[in-house]
C-alpha cells in the first residue's frame, strides 16, 4: 500500500511539472492571450489538460498492455506535429495584432472611432460606427467568423479548440512517459493507474499555469493596449520561433526527412 501511494504522489507531481514544459507553457500562452477573464483562461488550461491526458493514457495503454512499438519516424512525426501546431497558433496570433496594429495607425473617418470589443471569444478592435452599416465588418467576417458558422451552434464548440490542442500535444510525450513507467513499475494495473495519475496532475498544474499567464493580459487589456498588444505580439512570435525550431530538429537534425531516422523518446 506504502508503495501504490507512492506511485500516486510521484506520478501527481511528475505531471504537475509536465504541465510546465516549454512547448507547453508557449502553446496555451498563445491561446490564452486572447482570453480576458482569469476563470475562462483556467478553464482552457484544464481543457488542455484534459485532451493532453487522453492521448498520454490512450497510446500509454497501449504501450504497457500490448507490448506496443512506436518506429523512429511515426515517433518524430508525433513530435512533428506539436511544431506545426505552435506554428499555426503563432500565425492565428500574429495576425490578429497585426491588424489590430494596422488598425490603430490608420487615420479613421471622422463618422468612425477604434476601441477594443469582442465577437464571441475573439477580441479586436478597428474603426467602425455605430450607426448602421458603419461597424467595419459583418460579425461574421472574423478569423474565426467561419467556424462559428459551421460550429458554433454545437454545445462542445467551445470544448473542442484547447482539446484539441491538447491531444496533439499529448502525441509527443505519450510515448516517453510510458516508457519511463515500464522501467520503473513492473505491475501493468498499476502502471496504468499512474498514468492516469499523471494526467490529473498535467490537467493541475495547466490549470494553474493558464491562469497565472491570464493576470498580465487581462490587467493590461483595459489600463495598457499598447502592453496588451506587445504581450499578444512576444507570445505569437515566440510560439512561431520555437514551432519553426521543433520542426527542423525532427525534419533534419533527428532524420525524418532523410533515409535513417533517429528517435529517443524523452
Amino acid at each position: 500500500m506504502i508503495t501504490f501511494l507512492s506511485i500516486i504522489a510521484l506520478g501527481f507531481f511528475l505531471g504537475m511539472r509536465h504541465a510546465t514544459d516549454p512547448d507547453h507553457v508557449i502553446a496555451v500562452t498563445t491561446i490564452v492571450s486572447r482570453q480576458r477573464s482569469i476563470r475562462q483562461a483556467a478553464l482552457i488550461g484544464v481543457l488542455w489538460g484534459l485532451g493532453h491526458t487522453i492521448t498520454i493514457v490512450a497510446v500509454g495503454s497501449a504501450i504497457i498492455l500490448f507490448g506496443l512499438v512506436i518506429p523512429p519516424r511515426v515517433g518524430l512525426t508525433m513530435e512533428l506535429s506539436v511544431g506545426l501546431m505552435l506554428i499555426l497558433l503563432g500565425v492565428l496570433n500574429l495576425s490578429g495584432i497585426l491588424s489590430r496594429m494596422t488598425e490603430t495607425v490608420t487615420p479613421a473617418q471622422s463618422s468612425q472611432h477604434s476601441h477594443s470589443h469582442g465577437h464571441g471569444d475573439y477580441f479586436h478592435s478597428h474603426s467602425h460606427g455605430h450607426g448602421p452599416g458603419q461597424h467595419g465588418h459583418a460579425e461574421n467576417a472574423t478569423p474565426l467568423g467561419w467556424m462559428d458558422r459551421m460550429f458554433g451552434r454545437l454545445g462542445f464548440y467551445q470544448i473542442i479548440r484547447p482539446l484539441a490542442v491538447g491531444i496533439v500535444h499529448g502525441l509527443a510525450g505519450s510515448a516517453a512517459v510510458a516508457l519511463l513507467v515500464l522501467t520503473t513499475i513492473r505491475v501493468p494495473s498499476w502502471a496504468v493507474v499512474y498514468l492516469l495519475v499523471f494526467g490529473v496532475g498535467t490537467v493541475a498544474g495547466m490549470m494553474l499555469i493558464t491562469a497565472a499567464i491570464a493576470v498580465p493580459f487581462t490587467l493590461s487589456e483595459s489600463r495598457f493596449a499598447r502592453l496588451n498588444r506587445g504581450l499578444g505580439l512576444f507570445s505569437g512570435v515566440l510560439s512561431l520561433a520555437f514551432g519553426l525550431f521543433i520542426v527542423y530538429q525532427m525534419g533534419f537534425v533527428n532524420g525524418l526527412f532523410t533515409r535513417n531516422p533517429i528517435w529517443v523518446p524523452r
